[in-house]
């Protein structure tokens, strides 16, 4: 189950009770708080709810500084600086991309749907919009530091 409280998503469901994921920059709990860029929230809330509850309870512990058993590095950014968690459901695969290396915050990039049937491999649309994300986030987090 998803509850929508303000600007704060309580996830519960799973066995994952009272988790809440804080949004924006502007949240009065500044040290454990995601931020969006693009239509991200928009794309999560969108998704079934049992990727929904696997996404947010990745971000929420990318919030508390752990990190999800499906969490890995995304090739194609030299570093693990930006994770991508993979869900499969009902035969279709889901994705979100985040950051953590910022601000201090979870920086979330990119939510979808991979549609191509061409192997593992992010599409390159994807992962277009992942890095002009991320420079988007860069900017958003020196403001925050400054």
């Amino acid at each position: 189950m998803v509850r929508r409280k303000n600007s704060v998503i309580v996830f519960g469901a799973c066995g994952y009770t009272n988790m809440g994921i804080f949004w924006g920059a502007n949240e009065e709990s500044a040290g454990d708080k995601t931020t969006v860029v693009g239509s991200s929230k928009k794309d999560l809330m969108g998704l079934p709810e049992t990727v929904v509850n696997v996404f947010g309870y990745a971000l929420y512990l990318a919030q508390t500084g752990s990190k999800h058993d499906q969490a890995k590095p995304l090739k194609g950014f030299g570093s693990a600086g930006i994770l991508e968690i993979i869900e499969d459901w009902e035969g279709n695969t889901y994705r979100a991309v985040y950051t953590v290396r910022l601000a201090g915050c979870v920086f979330v990039l990119h939510v979808f749907q991979k549609k191509s049937k061409r192997g593992v491999a992010t599409p390159g649309k994807d992962m277009d919009l992942i890095r002009e994300r991320l420079k988007v986030a860069e900017h958003m987090a020196r403001e925050l530091e400054s």
